[in-house]
């Protein structure tokens, strides 16, 4: 959770885009917004740390049509950007992975799920690509509620058993330990004690309770946007409620 919590503290929620109804054009300025302030294509052009990047950025323009020109060019730059850097190029993320590769699957990522933020509040949900989302599952599970667990920190298991996650359509398969994280952190001294989860790939013998459905579906699932189609759940309701605990909050 410690990774979450670094996360949410440079984004501002994502999720309540989803709740009070506003007009589409409302929130796709916000989405254009959002993406215009992103500064990773300055940081990996330049070899800038997020502070450094975050002093440099330009101001944003006022009118509509001047934001979507900005975003334009701005989302054009960081396409081009990452394009040219190998994947193992060294780059300031808020993440302990500092590479080009984790900004451009974080930039994908965060484009898919903003844009059926859009969509919804359009009420015109389009396809969303399988495999994609079953990245978009592993990096949820893996690093926004789980992670590495670094060297001041402890996870221990609730129990001996596994709550299994199945991809229905590209047959990905998660084994996630609930359990909780303790340590404190020196760099800021600042003390955690709280749920969290470890994930491992393949089939899982020990598994107490699963959860199905197809990639975009638990993709959305994950991130508290509705699903197109209902996510099957089945086994020990304790294990399912506690994973529900965890990603109750959602990811801002």
């Amino acid at each position: 959770m410690w990774v979450r919590n670094t996360l949410n503290s440079a984004k501002s929620d994502a999720g309540q885009r989803c709740g009070p109804r506003r007009s589409s054009r409302s929130v796709a300025v916000d989405e254009v917004r959002s993406k215009v302030g992103s500064p990773q294509g300055t940081i990996v052009r330049e070899k800038l740390t997020g502070e450094q990047a975050e002093q440099r950025k330009p101001g944003r323009p006022a009118g509509r049509a001047g934001l979507l020109a900005f975003y334009y060019r701005a989302s054009r730059d960081l396409g081009e950007v990452l394009a040219a850097a190998p994947a193992d190029t060294p780059a300031w993320t808020w993440s302990p992975d500092q590479s080009v590769g984790f900004i451009r699957r974080r930039q994908a990522r965060e484009a898919l799920i903003h844009r059926v933020d859009a969509e919804l509040a359009a009420r015109g949900r389009t396809r969303m690509d399988p495999h994609l989302s079953a990245d978009g599952v592993d990096e949820v599970l893996r690093i926004m509620y789980g992670g590495d667990v670094p060297d001041w920190g402890t996870f221990t298991p609730g129990s001996d058993t596994a709550l299994r996650l199945q991809a229905t359509d590209t047959k990905d398969v998660w084994l996630v330990t609930v359990g909780r994280f303790t340590g404190t952190d020196p760099s800021d001294q600042v003390s955690y004690d709280q749920p969290r989860i470890q994930v491992t790939s393949g089939p899982a013998a020990r598994a107490a309770a699963a959860v199905r459905g197809n990639a975009a579906d638990l993709d959305c699932w994950l991130w508290r946007r509705p699903s197109l189609r209902p996510i099957d759940r089945s086994g020990d309701p304790g294990l399912l409620s506690r994973f529900d605990s965890i990603i109750a909050p959602g990811i801002t």
